[in-house]
């Protein structure tokens, strides 16, 4: 299997190359990528635990899609990709935000990434992919908000970072 690149950005998210993950990781380069939101008519906010064969942040409760985009594929597609293969849902997602966040995982490895957020309303039920996703749930924001701060170890390093950025926008 080919290793998936991911494209290196400046500060202003124009591209400067492509690299391979593991050792844009290893090297904690700032790269493109996203994070996808999905609530519901009840403001509730589609939440996945990571799968526990993942090799970082295994079993820990995220957001309901992250990753990097390709070479050539714009924001919306890479989110819509990713949430297909993830959770197995078609959403409508439009753009929010994009920020700048770095966390180091005890792996040795960092997050240095430039974050488009998407946000998207559904209340369908995800169709899971084993491989990726251990289980899911729709929270309350606020219970959210509450339950991180009462269970920080319970959620993956940049989720705890880009929730905050999310409630920020979200209240407006």
């Amino acid at each position: 299997m080919k290793e998936e690149k991911v494209i290196l950005v400046d500060e202003n998210d124009r591209p400067i190359g492509l690299m391979n993950k593991l050792e844009a990781h290893e090297k904690a380069l700032l790269h493109r990528a996203f994070s996808v939101f999905v609530l519901n008519d009840n403001q509730e906010l589609l939440l996945q635990q990571r799968a526990h064969h993942k090799y970082h942040s295994p079993l820990l409760w995220t957001n309901t899609c992250c990753s990097h985009q390709r070479e050539g594929e714009s924001n919306i597609e890479a989110g819509s990709r990713r949430l297909m293969e993830e959770m197995g849902m078609k959403v409508e997602l439009t753009e929010m935000f994009h920020f700048i966040y770095k966390a180091p995982f005890d792996n040795g490895l960092t997050e240095h990434e430039l974050d488009h957020v998407m946000i998207g309303y559904s209340n369908e039920e995800p169709v899971i992919n084993k491989e990726e996703v251990e289980s899911w749930k729709w929270m309350k924001i606020e219970d959210v908000k509450s339950d991180m701060k009462l269970n920080p170890d319970e959620y993956t390093v940049w989720f705890k970072i880009i929730f905050e950025e999310f409630y920020h926008h979200f209240e407006k």
